[in-house]
């Protein structure tokens, strides 16, 4: 790595952590900010997440309703039904065992359903999501 590119990654890491620190309420990024954030600015969530963890900031209001809900925590909870077509695109994306989180965030956009639907099917076919998109998980 020249000097040029570490002072380029160093004027990025700077930006992402003041639009976290301009988005954050009482030391919490909800999830759909931190995406705004890597929207914004053209860079991954992940690189996001990383910026807010050192910073201490706590994400929450995953769009998966997997953590940061209040005192319940998760909001996911199983499906009554999984209609056989959800149920194979779920399987279908599994990576050892898991659905990654990108992936049920495509699953959502295809079967235009919120991604708390396709986190609530995988809650009833017991596959776990992971990793997350933001490091949380």
């Amino acid at each position: 790595m020249n000097a040029s590119s570490g002072v380029k990654r160093k004027v990025m890491d700077e930006q992402i952590e003041a639009a976290i620190q301009e988005r954050a309420r009482e030391g919490m990024l909800r999830c759909a900010a931190a995406f705004r954030v890597a929207k914004e600015l053209g860079v991954t969530p992940l690189a996001v997440g990383k910026a807010a963890d050192a910073l201490e900031v706590r994400l929450v209001h995953c769009q998966l309703g997997l953590f940061g809900h209040g005192e319940r925590k998760r909001i996911v909870e199983p499906a009554e039904e999984v209609p056989p077509e959800l149920e194979q695109a779920i399987r279908e994306g599994l990576v050892e065992g898991r659905l990654p989180c990108a992936t049920a965030w495509a699953i959502a956009t295809r079967f235009r359903m919120p991604k708390l639907h396709v986190a609530n099917a995988a809650e009833k076919l017991k596959v776990r999501i992971g990793p997350c998109q933001l490091g949380a998980f």
